[in-house]
């Protein structure tokens, strides 16, 4: 071929055409098009009746939803005052009641009598209890017990006893660990009550406790802010000393003697309050602060200088009971199952305290022999003696803020509680059996 042939490169298959101008080019290709393939008319009904049936079914369940009771609630928001209240009404000595109308609101459960919907029981919580083979700490281990919970007791037995919480060892819910709070420890919970302290003049004015309350505090703060657990320090009501303010409301700063016999006890309960507020608010741990008032039961230390741990005693073994100066100093008294209820209200709830957690109710120590006597012996003698250094003249708790933030106040009056003691203190001393008071004891 001459110089003039032009080649395709597209092939030697294609053919090659010649221009006007007699020169050859490449043959133009030709773009073909083609229609879009459509379905067929049975598919695009098929399709359509789809559409109308997903389109009739959403329609369908937003109505049943619209229709349904709004019953549920977000888990974060909290339960507010009003429905606090409306729950308090079940709280009875002993029963769970309160506890488990306030988990079924906060989790959307509708009314308290309604059954709790399948996969919506509360969390399991893993509860560590200081100071729980103690008086106040036994009890209230019963209680998370009851209520379903994992609770690990640590005790040093320095007040504690094994006997408190002997009814559940073999519960694979329960664990004793006996040890120190002065000493570091690790777990894994959610929940940290910290009882952990000797509370009885007896036994702080033999062994000064205020290491207990300030090393042992920082000790289970510290556990707290590692694993994330709420923390519930139970604090006094001699943090307000001899008080200048009656009745003491949890504003009230307290007169308190920072050297003498009982500064051991006020002075570290104080410091273990301001420990509590710092990492709460230096570290953001949950915190809650009771202030204990004088509180009475079963399982009470026998002779641990108490007055009405005392009083009962010394009348059940036909002794003088003991009144120190005039008599006229006053306490209130709380029934320990009272006590119990406060703590985990308070535990379980948005405030963090303090609140004042006793019972309003007066008494003279005269008083109080009197309804000693009436409950055991009517004969039983009173013997007046010195009173003791910075002994408080009169001590009654405000409980406004308990009962408006919590929904507790105490049921159980000294009258009605007092038997309840006695009975436990006969059979601990003597070892006998005494139907009546048992009778008695169910009644109350």
């Amino acid at each position: 071929m001459g110089s003039s042939e032009l080649f395709f490169r597209g092939g030697a298959h294609e053919s090659q055409h010649q221009s006007d101008d007699g020169q050859y080019s490449p043959k133009p290709q030709i773009r073909r098009f083609s229609l879009p393939s459509f379905p067929s008319a049975a598919a695009a009904a098929a399709a359509v009746h789809r559409l109308l049936l997903v389109l009739l079914g959403m329609a369908i369940a937003t109505l049943l939803f619209s229709l349904l009771p709004q019953t549920t609630r977000p888990s974060y928001l909290p339960v507010s005052d009003a429905e606090l209240r409306s729950t308090a009404a079940l709280a009875v000595a002993g029963s769970g009641g309160w506890y488990a109308a306030t988990e079924q609101r906060r989790m959307g459960m509708g009314s308290v009598g309604g059954k709790v919907p399948l996969g919506l029981r509360r969390k399991r919580l893993r509860v560590v209890v200081t100071g729980g083979a103690g008086f106040v700490g036994s009890h209230l281990v019963d209680r998370l017990i009851e209520r379903g919970d994992s609770v690990i007791v640590v005790d040093n037995f320095f007040t504690g006893n094994k006997e408190n919480v002997m009814h559940h060892l073999g519960n694979p819910s329960f664990e004793l660990i006996r040890h120190d709070v002065v000493e570091p420890l690790l777990l894994e919970v959610d929940q940290i009550y910290h009882l952990a302290c000797p509370a009885s003049p007896v036994h702080y004015k033999f062994n000064p406790i205020y290491k207990t309350n300030v090393v042992g505090t920082l000790n289970m703060l510290g556990l707290a802010k590692r694993v994330g657990a709420r923390f519930l320090l139970t604090s006094t009501s001699e943090v307000y000393g001899d008080p200048l303010q009656h009745p003491q409301v949890e504003t009230y700063w307290g007169n308190v003697n920072p050297i003498g016999v009982r500064s051991c006890y006020d002075e570290g309960k104080r410091t273990a309050e301001t420990l509590t507020m710092d990492y709460h608010r230096g570290a953001q741990v949950e915190v809650r602060i009771a202030r204990i008032f004088n509180t009475y039961g079963p399982r009470m230390c026998i002779d641990d200088g108490r007055v009405v741990s005392n009083f009962v005693a010394q009348a059940l073994r036909k002794e003088a009971m003991t009144v120190y100066g005039d008599g006229k100093q006053t306490r209130s008294f709380q029934y320990v199952s009272d006590l119990v209820e406060g703590l985990m209200r308070l535990m379980e709830g948005e405030h963090v305290g303090p609140f004042n957690l006793g019972n309003p109710g007066e008494f003279t120590m005269l008083e109080l022999a009197k309804v000693v006597q009436d409950t055991i012996d009517l004969n039983a003698r009173i013997e007046f003696r010195q009173n003791t250094e910075d002994d408080p003249h009169k001590r009654k708790p405000d409980i406004t803020r308990a009962k408006e933030l919590l929904g507790w106040e105490p049921k159980i009056s000294l009258r009605k509680g007092l038997p309840l003691m006695v009975s436990d203190f006969r059979k601990r001393i003597f070892g006998d059996h005494n139907p009546s008071t048992d009778s008695s004891s169910t009644s109350a």
